[in-house]
C-alpha cells in the first residue's frame, strides 16, 4: 500500500535528516514504530500520507507519488490521526466533526449521517450524533478523531502516539479498536513508545533511529532481543523479559502460558 523508494528529507537547518529510507507497508499489516524522540517517526508518518514531501527519492501511495497527487487524493487511501486529537477536533457537533470531508466532497446529508454512525459504531463511540466533541473524555476524542478519517474509508491508518494521556484501560481499550479495524482488512500503523501494547497486538515493528530504520521484523523476534531493546535503550516488559528467558517467540500472556504448558518449561 505504501512504498518509501530511497526517500531522503530534512528540515534544512535543524540538523535532522532521512537519508535513502526504503520500506514498505503491506496490504492489512498491523506495523508498531518505535523510537526515541527525534528519531524520525512523526515525519516518516507525514511523509506516507503527503502532508511532507521527499526532496529526493519517490513516496507512493497505492501506486500514487505523494509528489504530485493532492493530499486530498491520498486521504481516501491512507489516514492520519495526530497524537492530540483536540487540535483535529474544530465543529460544534459529533456529526459535524466527522462528516466534515463527506459534506465537503458533495455527499447528500442523509448519507453523511449513514456514515458517521457506521464509523463511530466501529471505534465504539456510541454519543448523540449533536453531542459536542469538546465535551467528550481525552479517550473519546482519540476515537472521534479516528472516526473522523475511517469515514473516508482508507486502506490504511496512521496514528502517531495514540496512547499520550490515556490510563492502560483506555490504551487497552484503543488497540482493541485498531485490533477491529486491522481485522476487517485496515492496515494499522501505530507510532508509540508501549512497548507492551504492541507485544500484544502488533505483528511487525519498525525501528527507528537518527532518521534511519535499524530494526524491522516480525513483532516476537524484536520485542524478544533482549539485548537489542536495552542496547538502544528501550525498557523491555517483563513479559518480554520472560519470554526472552524460557526462549519462547510470544508475548501475550496466554500465548507465554500455552508455550510454557506444551514445553513442560516448569
Amino acid at each position: 500500500m505504501i512504498v518509501f523508494d530511497k526517500v531522503s528529507f530534512n528540515y534544512g537547518d535543524k540538523g535532522f535528516e532521512i537519508r535513502d529510507l526504503s520500506v514498505e507497508i503491506g496490504r492489512g499489516e498491523f506495523i508498531g514504530v518505535i523510537g526515541h524522540s527525534g528519531a524520525g517517526k512523526t515525519t516518516f508518518a507525514k511523509l506516507a500520507v503527503g502532508l511532507l514531501k521527499p526532496i529526493s527519492g519517490r513516496v507512493l501511495v497505492d501506486g500514487m507519488d505523494t509528489k504530485t497527487t493532492p493530499v486530498s487524493d491520498l486521504a481516501r487511501k491512507v489516514g492520519f490521526v495526530h497524537q492530540n486529537p483536540e487540535l483535529m477536533i474544530f465543529s460544534s457537533t459529533i456529526l459535524d466533526e466527522v462528516g466534515f470531508a463527506l459534506r465537503n466532497l458533495g455527499y447528500p446529508e442523509i448519507r453523511i449521517k449513514d456514515a458517521v454512525g457506521r464509523v463511530l459504531e466501529s471505534v465504539d463511540l456510541i454519543k448523540p450524533l449533536n453531542f459536542p466533541p469538546h465535551a467528550l473524555s481525552f479517550g473519546e476524542k482519540h476515537r472521534l478523531a479516528i472516526a473522523s478519517v475511517l469515514v473516508m474509508e482508507p486502506d490504511v491508518l496512521i496514528l502517531d502516539e495514540p496512547t499520550t494521556g490515556l490510563d492502560y484501560g483506555r490504551c487497552l481499550q484503543l488497540f482493541r479498536v485498531l485490533e477491529n479495524l486491522h481485522r476487517n482488512g485496515k492496515s494499522v500503523v501505530v507510532i508509540t513508545h508501549d512497548l507492551d501494547l504492541l507485544g500484544m497486538f502488533a505483528k511487525r515493528i519498525i525501528v527507528f533511529e537518527k532518521g534511519k530504520i535499524i530494526r524491522d521484523g516480525p513483532t516476537e523476534e524484536v520485542l524478544t532481543d533482549i539485548s537489542f531493546l536495552e542496547e538502544k535503550g528501550f525498557i523491555p516488559t517483563q513479559l518480554q523479559r520472560l519470554a526472552n528467558m524460557l526462549g519462547v517467540k510470544k508475548l501475550t500472556p496466554q500465548e507465554i502460558a500455552e508455550q510454557i504448558i506444551k514445553k513442560k518449561l516448569i
